[in-house]
C-alpha cells in the first residue's frame, strides 16, 4: 500500500479573505476613532462578532497585528533612494513618510505615541537608523548643525515630523500642504534657515509633491497606487 506524507493544509481562501477584510476594517474605523468596539470592527467586516475570534482573540490582538504590519510597511516603504546631499534626503525621507501616513492620519499617532509605541520599535529601527545616518553625514559634511549631538537630533527630527502629522490631524491639511510643511519642519531642526530650506526644495526636483513613491494623486486624495488597491492599503499603513 502507498502512503502520504501529512501535509499542512492551507487555510481556507474565505478564512484568509475574513482576515484581511478585519484588518483593513479595522484601519477604516481607528482612523476615525481609535476607541472603536470590535462589534463595529465586525461590522464593517461584514462579520459577526463570533467569527472574530476564530482569527483574534481579543481586540487588542487585532489593532497590535493591524499596528505591527502598518509600522513594518512604513518603514521600508519610507526609505528614499540615497542623496548627494544629506539635507536633500531627509526632506525626501519626510516627504515619503507623508505620502505613506497621510490618508491614515490618527492610526500613524497611534502606532507611534500610542500604547503600542515600544512594540513598533523594532519594525521602524531600520528607519530610524536612516535617519541618524543621514543626519550624522549632514554633520560631518557641515551641511547640518553640529551643537546638538546626533543622537538628539535624529529624535528631535522625528518628532519635527510627528508634529506636522498632528497640526494635520487638528487642521485637516491637505496632501500638497503637508508635504511641503513636513519638509520644512525636518529641514529647519538640522539647521537650515527658512529660506534657505525653502529654496531647496524649489529647486530640488525629487523633493516635488508628484515626485516620490505612489506619486499619481487621486481627486480622492489617495495616491492612484493605493486607490487601485485599498485593501492592501488599508491593511498595511497604520501609520
Amino acid at each position: 500500500m502507498t502512503t502520504t506524507s501529512p501535509r499542512t493544509r492551507a487555510p481556507r481562501r474565505d478564512a484568509a479573505a475574513n482576515r484581511e477584510a478585519l484588518m483593513a476594517a479595522a484601519v477604516r474605523l481607528l482612523n476615525t476613532d481609535p476607541t472603536v468596539p470590535l462589534e463595529a470592527i465586525a461590522a464593517e467586516a461584514g462579520l459577526s462578532r463570533r467569527s472574530v475570534y476564530g482569527h483574534f482573540a481579543t481586540r487588542d490582538d487585532l489593532v497590535r497585528e493591524v499596528t505591527l504590519r502598518g509600522a513594518a510597511r512604513v518603514g521600508a516603504a519610507a526609505l528614499p533612494p540615497r542623496s548627494e546631499d544629506p539635507a536633500v534626503q531627509l526632506a525626501a525621507l519626510g516627504a515619503r513618510l507623508w505620502v505613506e501616513v497621510e490618508h491614515v492620519r490618527v492610526m500613524a499617532q497611534l502606532t507611534v505615541r500610542g500604547p503600542l509605541m515600544h512594540v513598533v520599535g523594532d519594525a521602524l529601527a531600520p528607519l530610524r537608523a536612516f535617519v541618524r545616518e543621514t543626519v550624522q553625514r549632514g554633520v560631518d559634511e557641515g551641511r547640518m548643525r553640529s551643537d546638538i549631538d546626533v543622537v538628539t537630533l535624529s529624535h528631535l527630527v522625528e518628532g519635527a515630523a510627528l508634529s506636522v502629522l498632528d497640526e494635520a490631524t487638528a487642521r485637516d491639511l491637505g496632501r500638497d500642504e503637508g508635504h511641503r510643511l513636513v519638509m520644512l519642519a525636518v529641514l529647519a531642526m538640522v539647521g537650515l534657515g527658512w529660506r534657505e530650506a525653502d529654496e531647496l526644495v524649489r529647486r530640488s526636483p525629487e523633493l516635488a509633491v508628484d515626485a516620490g513613491p505612489h506619486a499619481a494623486s487621486t481627486d480622492g486624495g489617495e495616491t492612484g497606487t493605493r486607490t487601485s488597491t485599498r485593501t492592501d492599503a488599508e491593511t498595511e499603513t497604520p501609520a
